[in-house]
């Protein structure tokens, strides 16, 4: 996946500035795909250059014009094909998993304390995620078809969180028993 596709996605639910857009990155997209505002607006330039997004200017009083951009036919038929690749599976990388394995060879105390503030991360997430859910989803039994995937999403997400909890659960627990 590119970031093309994250932008379509987001255009498709809504059409935006850049700077909406990448306000929107930071508070939904961004937790499970990162880009910086930079990148977000050169990304936005090639693809109004290759007709997946087109803008119009927006004049604004006492502030300057802005450009909001919407998902043109092009884009949409992209991101359809997008939907039909199969998506790589996403190969784990990660830090602390590397400091565990050198749990023999480093400071076991230190170990344990990153493992309490990783937890604690995933608290706050968690609590970030449910506090989402209950606001943008107060029925998840009753979805519409514009809501499904935001939901899935969402849950994914609460799902990362709560197996984070639990393994930073068990490396404690693993750890206090030495």
């Amino acid at each position: 996946m590119a970031l093309e596709h994250a932008i379509l996605v987001s255009l498709a639910e809504r059409s935006a500035s850049g700077y909406d857009l990448a306000r929107r990155f930071d508070a939904s997209i961004g937790h499970f795909w990162k880009a910086s505002h930079q990148q977000i607006y050169k990304v936005l330039g090639r693809m109004e250059g290759d007709g997946q997004v087109a803008s119009v200017v927006v004049p604004q009083d006492g502030r300057p014009d802005k450009k909001v951009y919407e998902i043109t036919d092009a884009g949409r038929e992209e991101l359809a094909r997008f939907t039909t690749r199969p998506a790589p599976v996403e190969p784990l990388r990660s830090a602390f998993a590397v400091k565990l394995r050198a749990l023999p060879f480093g400071d076991a105390g230190a170990i344990v304390q990153d493992a309490r503030e990783r937890r604690r991360a995933h608290e706050e997430q968690l609590a970030y995620y449910a506090e989402s859910a209950a606001r943008f989803y107060p029925d998840p039994e009753h979805l519409g078809d514009d809501e499904i995937g935001g939901w899935l999403v969402l849950r994914g997400g609460i799902l990362a969180e709560e197996a984070g909890i639990a393994w930073c659960d068990e490396i404690l627990q693993r750890l206090a028993e030495r």
